[in-house]
């Protein structure tokens, strides 16, 4: 997915936060980035180690025999 950024009065890239979608500053001054804070960052890291966010792997059933030898 790709954040939509848009340039502030200041010149500053802004992007959506991930966690909230409020506004962030995408710059190295915010040292939570893409985050809008620490909470949001916290948030995200929590959400990984209780596996809600999960990367699809194929069952062992698609398209792989058991048994046979190469």
């Amino acid at each position: 997915m790709k954040a939509a950024a848009a340039p502030s009065t200041t010149g500053q890239r802004l992007v959506h936060c991930p966690g909230c979608g409020g506004k962030s500053v995408f710059a190295p001054s915010n040292r939570f980035r893409p985050f809008c804070s620490e909470r949001c960052r916290q948030a995200d890291l929590g959400a990984w180690a209780s596996e809600a966010f999960r990367v699809p792997a194929p069952s062992p059933d698609d398209g792989i025999e058991s048994g046979s030898a190469a």
